[in-house]
């Protein structure tokens, strides 16, 4: 037995020392395959760590659900934030010769350039600490000096690697925030569905709180993102490849794989335990636009809040907001320092581990095909080593964190791509909009869900069409009515009857829900509601808007001219009042509510349209100038369509519409003087009827005696 034993071990080291001596004849071949089989593995492995994850349900559910109040929005890094990043990618980089593109070109050079310098500078310490050794100074210097001078490509390189990137940022941000403004104002006078996003999407559609701060905060953030992302992705991944395989020519690409296997092991283990910063990031967003929401309202509404004393309401109310983001913070800083202790000591302390036992292999094991060196050449060996293992751990480890990144980038990618897809719909004319319960029954759901006709005529005319407010409460079921250019209409009845919902009906800015709509383009129509909007700018700027001053002078007209317009309504001497034409103020501080209807009454006779809305527009002003106003309108050939109480502009107008706030409405020839005498008697009727309690009780008094 023990010579069978002798001979099977002999046998065995015979066969040990064949393919032993197989493996070191073809150890050169074995090494580019390992390496070959390494780049791919880097490149397969990254591709399969950041691509889409498997949805749990359909997109288009998700779309839905996302983005609606209460719910914070869906993020992933799974299809559909791929399907919406490709989309704004096609935005930011419209073709491979824009100028963005040719950035990214450039950047990429650069990534390249710094990663050479990495490996030379490597290459340079293991040679620097290996002269100290053989105490050699002249060679120390030597490579000192070459230090130095490599220190001026490689400032120079990362100098202009952060400036190419922050320039790709602005880049990023300039495109999408021209297209954004694009869709969300749109062209000039733009008729149709299409148009007046702005309005629409506050008005008209629940998806988006607060599209300010989407269009200035978020596109923001995701453009530096965005441009950061190339960056923290592709020049970690290239290094690890490069480190690795200047590291598998001294070491030995055997170790690699042991090196490699250990790494994707642990690196399991910390995705794992990767909290969903996306989702933390996109939440945050929406908690601080919903704080910025609250306080904006505070400061559109002081003067109500002042007259109510609604401090302590409002305080609660900001409070409220600022605790929910607080609270959320709160929470995203301990998973945050939870996971940065475990990501610590794996990616540094682990790693680093396997690292010095991969660059002492060539120290206490001698490789096939390396040469004896002395005690400085080990030392170079080992420096050289444990800087390119230090680069590459550090390379890896990027892009462990850049799955960090690219969770967060998904998080301003869905606030961004809600705002695209949500100005798409409304642009559409699909809208998402809390109904009222009464637009569940089915007589009002069949109204909402048709929709009617709009023609283009000098004329307006209704037919059988319904009043539909934007949350689905019905108003009139079915208005008929028709004036031509020149018919003044008085539009009467109680709050909430659908007086304001004609005029918008008629500016385009609400959809039609059946029947036929006959009217002029909306720019034919310019409003002027109880409080007129005055913009930013000069004295001159709040007659001609939204006229430029080269428009105006392009129509002819003079600052003469419009000096004129305001003697009609009494206020040529704001112009030297306030300083000239060109003095800047905050206008809707600086000017009384009567004169702020006068400006916009100026404005009105400036632009001179077919036909004038005219919302409680002479509430604050003397009944001489309301009329002098009106005829003025008149004499131009404006059309007037007024909202008003005043029984002093009856007279101006020769059709009414009077609602009763039922659903009902009545539309006839207005006749000022019969309906004067009935309102005198009326109110004379209704004085005498005061009365007869008090006679009651009296003559109840009378009888007693």
């Amino acid at each position: 037995m023990a010579v069978l034993s002798t001979l099977r071990s002999q046998e065995f080291k015979k066969s040990l020392d064949r393919l032993s001596s197989l493996y070191l004849r073809n150890r050169p071949l074995v090494q580019r395959i390992l390496n070959i089989s390494f780049v791919f593995y880097v490149l397969g492995t990254t591709y399969k760590g950041f691509a889409a994850r498997p949805a749990s349900a359909s997109a288009s559910k998700k779309k839905k659900s996302e983005g609606k109040e209460g719910q914070p929005p869906r993020v992933a890094v799974d299809a559909l934030f791929y399907q919406r990043l490709r989309h704004i990618i096609s935005i930011v980089i419209p073709g491979i010769r824009s100028k963005e593109a040719l950035m990214l070109l450039m950047h990429s050079s650069l990534l390249i350039t710094r990663t050479a310098i990495s490996l030379y500078v490597a290459t340079l310490d293991g040679k620097i600490v290996a002269s100290l050794v053989r105490a050699k100074p002249l060679e120390f210097f030597s490579n000192i000096l070459r230090w130095l001078l490599v220190a001026i490509p490689a400032t120079w390189t990362n100098s202009w690697l952060s400036y190419i990137q922050s320039k790709l940022a602005i880049a990023y941000r300039t495109r999408l925030t021209n297209l954004v403004m694009q869709e969300y104002l749109g062209e000039k006078n733009e008729v149709g569905p299409g148009g007046k996003v702005y309005y629409k999407i506050s008005n008209l559609d629940d998806r988006i709180k607060n599209p300010d701060q989407m269009i200035t905060h978020d596109i923001q953030r995701f453009s530096a993102s965005l441009a950061a992302i190339y960056s923290n992705l592709a020049k970690p991944v290239l290094d690890v490849i490069l480190y690795n395989y200047q590291l598998s020519q001294n070491v030995g690409a055997e170790g690699l794989v042991g090196l490699t296997i250990m790494v994707q092991l642990s690196a399991a283990l910390l995705r794992s335990l990767t909290p969903p910063f996306g989702s933390y990031t996109a939440l945050s967003a929406q908690l601080a636009g919903a704080l910025r929401h609250t306080h904006s309202r505070l400061a559109e509404f002081a003067e109500e809040i002042a007259f109510m004393g609604g401090e302590e309401t409002e305080k609660m109310l900001v409070e409220r907001d600022y605790a929910t983001v607080i609270l959320h913070e709160h929470r995203v800083l301990r998973r945050k320092w939870w996971f940065g202790c475990v990501e610590e000591g794996i990616v540094k302390w682990l790693w680093g581990s396997f690292g010095l036992v991969l660059c002492a292999i060539p120290v206490f094991f001698k490789l096939p095909g390396a040469e004896n060196v002395d005690l400085g050449g080990r030392t170079e060996g080992f420096v050289t080593n444990r800087r390119l293992l230090l680069s590459s751990s550090d390379a890896f480890g990027r892009v462990m964190y850049s799955y960090k990144d690219l969770s967060e980038l998904a998080g301003y990618t869905a606030r961004v791509s809600a705002l695209l897809e949500t100005m798409e719909d409304v642009k559409k004319g699909r809208f998402e909009k809390a109904l009222v319960s009464s637009a569940s029954t089915e007589e009002n759901a069949k109204i909402l869900q048709g929709r009617g006709e709009v023609i283009m005529s000098d004329n307006i005319q209704f037919e059988n069409v319904p009043i539909v407010t934007p949350n689905g409460d019905i108003l009139v079921r079915s208005l008929s009515f028709k004036i031509q250019h020149g018919q003044h209409l008085l539009i009467v009845g109680p709050n909430g009857c659908g007086k304001s919902s004609l005029f918008r009906i008629l500016g385009g800015l609400w959809p039609v829900y059946g029947g036929i709509v006959r009217k002029p383009p909306a720019s034919s129509f310019i409003l002027i509601p109880q409080r007129p909007y005055l913009t930013l700018g000069t004295l001159r700027d709040q007659i001609i808007y939204p006229h430029s001053q080269a428009e105006m002078t392009a129509r002819g007209i003079t600052d003469d001219d419009l000096l004129k317009i305001l003697a009609v309504v009494q206020m040529d001497n704001v112009v030297e009042r306030e300083g000239g034409w060109d003095s800047v103020r905050e206008w809707r501080d600086a000017l009384s509510g009567g004169d702020k209807q006068k400006i916009a009454w100026a404005r009105l006779f400036y632009h001179n349209p077919k036909y004038a809305i005219l919302d409680e527009a002479t509430s604050l002003v003397p009944p001489d100038m309301e009329g002098r106003m009106m005829e003025h309108a008149t004499e131009l050939g404006i059309t007037l369509l007024t909202v008003s109480h005043r029984p002093s502009l009856w007279k101006y107008h020769e059709f009414i519409l009077h609602y009763d706030g039922q659903g009902g409405y009545v539309f006839t020839k207005l006749d000022a003087e019969k309906r004067l005498a009935l309102q005198s008697e009326k109110q004379a009727l209704e004085t005498k009827l005061s009365e007869v309690p008090r006679m009651r009780a009296r003559l109840a008094e009378l009888k007693g005696f």
